[in-house]
């Protein structure tokens, strides 16, 4: 394979790692419908600020959730759209029975 092609497959693997937890995922859930504060995440979420704040890191390390600064507050985005569809996709599979 040749060592784009694997860089490449690294960065996909990074994001599923990423994606491997439910506080992750429901934050990319949140995002999907626009950006928000650490405290909009935090009362959608019921998690506490520490915890929000060091997923939304982790998201930010795999580039997947960027942060706006305005003013004295921090908004974070998703980068692209394609993360929303990718964890959209892993909900609606779950929710299938076969």
């Amino acid at each position: 394979m040749e060592a784009t092609a694997i860089q490449d497959m690294e960065r996909v693997t990074d994001t599923f790692k990423a994606l491997s937890n439910p506080i992750r995922v429901a934050i990319v859930r949140q995002l999907a419908s626009g950006p928000r504060a650490v405290h909009e995440l935090v009362d959608a979420l019921g998690v506490a600020q520490p915890r929000v704040s060091e997923h939304l890191a982790i998201l930010r390390g795999v580039r997947l959730v960027t942060a706006v600064r305005e003013g004295r507050s921090v908004t974070y985005h998703l980068v692209d759209e394609h993360v929303a569809h990718i964890v959209e996709d892993a909900v609606i599979h779950a929710g299938e029975t076969h």
